[in-house]
């Protein structure tokens, strides 16, 4: 029986090594997800999105799957498509 992900990811979350550069990746994740979930409870497609902020629709593809690393004016850009403020907080 083949492994689930969840499985094996919670295994090699044990290795400090492995731990460390996951850890390290979580504010992107952050980022990555707060679009994605803004988008869909804006109700937006990504070709919505674009139309609505001029980013092309393959760059937000791109910034969702993590394949990219924009900008705050960008990020700026897509919440006010969305009718939303970007927001960046030390905690």
């Amino acid at each position: 029986m083949a492994r689930k992900f969840r499985d094996f990811l919670k295994e090699e979350l044990k290795k400090p090594e492995i731990k460390a550069e996951f850890d390290a990746l979580e504010p992107e994740f952050t980022i990555i997800q707060a679009l994605i979930d803004a988008r869909k409870k804006s109700g937006f497609t990504q070709i919505e999105l674009s139309k609505r902020t001029g980013i092309a629709q393959a760059d937000i593809s791109k910034i969702e799957k993590g394949n990219a690393n924009p900008s705050i004016k960008t990020l700026q850009r897509l919440a006010a498509g969305m009718g939303m403020k970007f927001k960046i907080e030390f905690i």
